[in-house]
């Protein structure tokens, strides 16, 4: 009986060296974006994020992440273009509520602290895979997570012709913590 109770506390050890469950904080985190509109840069952002990581920085390996942000959040400042974004031109959030990445391999790096990232991003609808780089800072209770990522909006069917750019750069500022 003893040496059950010393496996099953061992294994439960080993399961929390490679990763802590965290909860992403949307108050304290930012999701945000860059593209031209007729030459000129246009920022945005997006709130409403949620989800789960678990995340160890000495063993990338093991560790994920499935996050999602409400596209029906979307932010640029000026209301006539925000609900013109959400229509169904561009996230269409009737019928898409939700942008989500789901990794499927982490890696470390020689920098500490730096890693990558690979998984499925889906918007609209349409899921592509993306790779970016990343950095994790301890932080009380968790991990504060940047990261910088470019998509092509037409790839994910996100607006079409038009005085915009094919192309965005998203910037990440997560702030997830121990659930």
């Amino acid at each position: 009986m003893r040496k059950t109770i010393v496996l099953i506390l061992a294994l439960f050890l080993t399961f929390s060296l490679f990763s802590q469950s965290l909860t992403p904080i949307d108050s304290a985190s930012a999701v945000t974006f860059k593209i031209k509109n007729l030459g000129f840069n246009t920022g945005g952002s997006f709130s409403g994020l949620g989800g789960t990581i678990n995340f160890n920085p000495d063993h990338p390996d093991g560790c994920n992440f499935d996050v999602h942000i409400d596209a029906n959040t979307v932010n640029t400042g000026v209301e006539m273009r925000d609900d013109h974004l959400r229509g169904s031109d561009y996230f269409d959030v009737k019928n898409h509520p939700q942008i989500r990445f789901v990794s499927e391999k982490v890696t470390g790096s020689q920098k500490k602290g730096t890693f990558s990232v690979t998984g499925k991003l889906t918007i609209k609808g349409t899921t592509k895979d993306i790779s970016f780089p990343f950095t994790a800072q301890p932080i009380k209770d968790g991990y504060l997570f940047n990261g910088e990522f470019k998509i092509n909006r037409r790839d994910f069917k996100v607006g079409g012709g038009s005085t915009v750019s094919d192309n965005l750069t998203v910037n990440l500022k997560v702030v997830a913590r121990k659930v």
